[in-house]
């Protein structure tokens, strides 16, 4: 309830998400909330801290400083990625939101590293915990606070499909549970003699090199080039099949510019035996109308294939029995025959995973297609193109 009457109150036009001003608005949001929370979580866990003399609870107050910092650097990145495009990045600036998010998870494991060391001096050279009532609620309300500040950060980070949101949304969610541990070693201290809070702050602090490297891992991705959603590619392949004398789809290569930025290019099946022009235009249609829909700048390639001989069709059928037994196939395109008479050459296109050796297993794999192919037809030499897939 509070997180939508925020944005209602400091969003304007919300549900205009696809509007760049809507979408930087939201993220200013989730940013100066996150700052004016953690800086008073700070605060407060850092009295707490000095008032019962815990190496944990003050680990914890550090560890929400820095994430008072990582919503600067969270509002930093998307004024930079709201640049416009220019002659050096055609694409726009949309990349520095993940690499400002890249950012804040190197902030995260700099802090767990240094509570890291600092519980180990406590387990060596103890402390007694003096355990008192106020302390224990303020540690409680902050878990509280956490807790709503991290399903804002999801709420906003979903709305606009935002990778530094939801990452910290993650955070947040994470500081619930080192508060919550922390928490739990006030309450024992009242017990226990030995140095717990050196032991707690130790699970503190690895706990916030797993949130760190769970955060770099989740930004890098795009970074590196992640492979697109496949629910969205399902999406466009079945939009496309929708239009006038489209076949077939295939080739399908997705670019991420950054939230809001993708570049989509992909080929066609179009019958042979039809007007360039008409083919012109449908692929045109196709390209404004789904690059509007989609949000993406689509390029679309077309490959003419004959879709009215009967030796095509009953070899291609041959074709799909065969490939049954080459699970390590996952489709094939541009399918051909070339040649008069008995010696002809089939041609076409197959597709595997990612992940498979071309080099190593293409060769191989080429002729065994080649050898079941001819148990059919003895006379019918292959030509055939090994891709990997992209989505």
């Amino acid at each position: 309830m509070l997180s939508k009457l925020l944005v209602t109150k400091f969003v304007k036009n919300p549900e205009n998400i696809s509007n760049s001003k809507v979408r930087d608005s939201y993220g200013y949001l989730g940013g100066i909330v996150g700052i004016i929370v953690n800086i008073i979580l700070f605060l407060v866990k850092l009295f707490v801290g000095l008032v019962v003399k815990s190496i944990a609870v003050t680990a914890d107050a550090f560890n929400n400083l820095s994430d008072a910092l990582s919503s600067v650097i969270t509002i930093a990145g998307f004024k930079l990625a709201s640049k416009p495009a220019d002659d050096e990045h055609p694409f726009g600036h949309g990349r520095i939101e993940y690499i400002s998010g890249l950012i804040v998870a190197f902030m995260v494991m700099l802090v767990g590293f240094e509570f890291t060391k600092s519980s180990f001096a406590r387990i060596t050279s103890p402390n007694k915990v003096n355990f008192e009532l106020l302390p224990f609620i303020l540690i409680l309300i902050s878990i509280a606070a956490k807790v709503w500040l991290s399903s804002f950060n999801k709420y906003i980070g979903k709305k606009i499909n935002s990778s530094a949101l939801q990452a910290s949304s993650l955070d947040a969610l994470g500081d619930v549970i080192t508060s919550s541990t922390v928490a739990l070693s006030l309450l024992l201290s009242r017990w226990v003699s030995f140095p717990i809070d050196g032991y707690i702050g130790i699970l503190v602090s690895l706990f916030i090199l797993y949130s760190g490297y769970s955060l770099i891992k989740e930004t890098i991705n795009p970074l590196l080039g992640e492979a697109p959603d496949p629910e969205f590619v399902r999406e466009l392949e079945n939009d496309i099949l929708q239009y006038e004398c489209i076949a077939g789809v295939h080739d399908i290569v997705i670019h991420n510019y950054g939230p809001g930025r993708r570049m989509a290019s992909l080929h066609v099946e179009v019958p042979c035996d039809m007007s360039v022009v008409k083919i012109h235009e449908i692929i045109d249609s196709l390209e404004r109308e789904l690059s509007k829909k989609h949000n993406i700048f689509l390029v679309v390639h077309m490959d003419p294939i004959n879709t009215n001989n009967e030796e095509i069709e009953s070899t291609r059928a041959e074709l799909d029995k065969v490939l049954e037994a080459f699970p390590e196939i996952k489709s094939y395109h541009d399918f051909r025959v070339v040649g008069e008479g008995e010696h002809k050459n089939l041609i076409f296109d197959i597709v595997v995973p990612s992940h498979f050796n071309i080099k190593k297993e293409g060769e191989l794999l080429e002729t065994k297609l080649d050898e079941a192919l001819k148990r059919l037809h003895p006379h019918y030499n292959t030509m055939i193109t090994i891709d990997k897939t992209y989505s």
